[in-house]
């Protein structure tokens, strides 16, 4: 039985296949369309997962769509009534949903009879708890899903068991702390969608000396939170999103009201300089998503009993949080798949129709990340000749796989600057070791080296370690496994200077811990970078450079080009660029080395 879920006409748009039951491909349409956050219809997602798993359109059984217009309904009228631009987009949306089987047959120009889906509609944080819990590691688990707003709700939590899923209760619309974040991100002057990140690595520099008024601007309430209405816009003209469009990236309006800026004093202009008092409101943002976030936690480990946790929605991406819920709640683990975010609700829609609705049993796993497009040596060849590479004065050599593993490393042990391009591309928003920027992360200089010349991005945001997992209990104080850098831990006493350019001002790393299993050749490269330096970790980043993470052979070249990364690794070959104290290599020379 093939099962097919698909996040559209919302940001993050995106596709995953599930045959019998286990994940066959995903993908979001970013990754291949080239536009960040793209939204739209995945088109290219869809094809890509077909033709990952050998099936064609009328091939597919189930259809899976996170959305459910008649969730909430009350509340949804209600808001209408008082916002009807909004209502009018959200009315838009809902169209273009109950039109997806035609739109299908349109994009793969088949006859829409030719198209016999059963379609499934699943609320949309019910889609994020199910992508979650059922590929998570537990039979038994508690749930909570946090983002901005997904069918006019921002939190929602349950228990899992087995192929079932029991909601405990939710938080609807106005209420929600994606959209507490994204507005003090704005009023921090990051308006591109997105930028929360940035204000998780900013707190780092500051002291949470505004807490006590974070305190009123989001409340307890109970065992749930309210916001502070009166610092906000969102409850009375709607969040303003500009999502459609597939080759657009997705635009929200401003989200704080004036009040706010009479509270804590005029919003920094996007390019105004950084002061310490925005690093300090930073940190108190921080502070107070982690105190109500944990109240949250608590709450629900009280009402269900659960050892372990499954967390998705956009603020399970915040891994400072995430590290701290062991300090404050008594859990043995905790799950966060890679795409927790918008792009995972296509995974979490499949499997919810193949659990909760089907009612079969579990019988996989989430281990890795790598459901993406790969590329095999003749593709690769192809776009290196494209691109003239083999006569451009650069140093390429093929190698066996013997050999080729180990002289990545040395590149890297020698201070070089690698892109390091294998297997299929991840799923989700992090880079897990396929398409990776890879450097030293003993030299403290690293850090000021990728943002200047690789990266083109602000200083203060900080770069991450990919770890072998069996040595992370040495390093770092949380030794819990962190596969897909969902995790920020502090370094312990005796490693604070080992891991300089990976280490973020506050003494943690948002690490990545690489298990021999889930991702081998990454395993291995790591593995000789230890036996060169006595140190088992790399700095791992993005590879891109203000885009999406490359996908394809051709873009992963592109960016190496444009950048000053000093060498490129990709299937089996090792590219470097000429050094400056060196003559360029003659066309002659490559060609025999190659």
């Amino acid at each position: 039985m093939n099962i097919l879920g698909i996040n559209a006409y919302h940001a993050n748009a995106s596709a995953a296949l599930v045959c019998d039951g286990k994940l066959v491909a995903a993908v979001e349409e970013e990754r291949l369309n080239r536009v960040k956050y793209a939204a739209g219809f995945p088109v290219k997602a869809i094809r890509y997962c077909l033709k990952a798993a050998g099936i064609t359109l009328d091939q597919v059984d189930h259809l899976a769509i996170p959305r459910d217009p008649w969730a909430r309904i009350g509340t949804k009228l209600f808001y209408a009534v008082r916002m009807p631009q909004f209502a009018l987009e959200r009315r838009r949306a809902w169209a273009s949903f109950a039109d997806v089987p035609t739109t299908l047959a349109q994009s793969f120009e088949i006859d829409p009879k030719r198209i016999r889906v059963r379609f499934h509609r699943v609320e949309h944080h019910r889609a994020h708890l199910a992508s979650a819990f059922f590929v998570s590691p537990f039979d038994r688990a508690m749930l909570l899903s946090a983002d901005g707003l997904g069918d006019f709700a921002s939190t929602m939590w349950g228990a899992g068991e087995g192929g079932r899923m029991r909601i405990r209760g939710a938080i609807a619309f106005p209420h929600s702390l994606g959209m507490f974040y994204t507005a003090l991100t704005q009023y921090l002057g990051f308006w591109k969608f997105g930028d929360e990140y940035k204000v998780m690595g900013l707190a780092g520099y500051g002291q949470p000396a505004y807490l006590d008024e974070f305190r009123r601007i989001v409340v307890n309430h109970g065992s749930r939170f309210r916001l502070g209405l009166e610092y906000f816009s969102h409850q009375r003209k709607g969040p303003q999103m500009s999502w459609r469009e597939a080759d657009k990236t997705p635009v929200l309006g401003r989200l704080f009201s004036d009040d706010l800026e009479k509270r804590l004093g005029p919003a920094r202009a996007p390019e105004a300089p950084l002061e310490q008092r925005h690093k300090n409101i930073a940190a108190s943002l921080q502070a107070r998503l982690e105190e109500v976030l944990l109240h949250i936690i608590g709450a629900v480990h009280r009402q269900t009993g659960q050892q372990a946790l499954c967390l998705a929605g956009g603020v399970a991406f915040n891994c400072v949080a995430n590290a701290k819920i062991f300090d404050r709640v008594p859990l043995a683990r905790i799950f966060v798949q890679p795409a927790a975010g918008d792009a995972g609700l296509a995974l979490g829609a499949a499997f919810y129709v193949w659990h909760q609705l089907l009612g079969n049993p579990r019988s996989f796993e989430m281990r890795h990340a790598s459901w993406g497009p790969e590329y095999d040596a003749r593709e690769i060849r192809s776009a290196l000749e494209e691109r003239h590479l083999f006569a451009g004065g650069f140093a390429i050599s093929q190698l066996s796989e013997e050999e080729f593993v180990p002289a990545t490393a040395r590149h890297i042990a020698e201070g070089d600057i690698v892109g390091w391009f294998s297997g299929r591309a991840e799923w989700g928003p992090r880079a897990l070791g396929n398409r990776s920027i890879l450097a030293d992360p003993r030299k403290a200089e690293m850090k000021e080296r990728l943002n200047r010349r690789i990266k083109h991005r602000e200083s203060f945001r900080p770069f991450a370690p990919s770890i072998l997992a069996e040595s992370a209990g040495e390093f770092f104080e949380g030794s819990h496994p962190s596969p897909f850098m969902t995790f920020a831990f502090p370094l312990r006493q005796n490693k604070r200077d080992a891991l300089p350019a990976a280490t973020h001002v506050d003494g943690t790393c948002r690490l990545q811990t690489v298990d021999r299993e889930a991702n081998p050749r990454y395993w291995q490269l790591i593995g000789e970078f230890n036996k060169l330096t006595g140190t088992p970790a790399v700095v791992n980043t993005s590879f891109n450079d203000n885009e999406p993470i490359v996908c394809a052979p051709g873009e992963a070249i592109d960016c190496f080009l444009r950048t000053d990364m000093d060498v490129l690794a990709i299937g089996n070959y090792l590219i470097r660029k000429p050094r400056a104290a060196e003559p360029a290599f003659s066309a002659e020379a490559v060609s025999r080395r190659v």
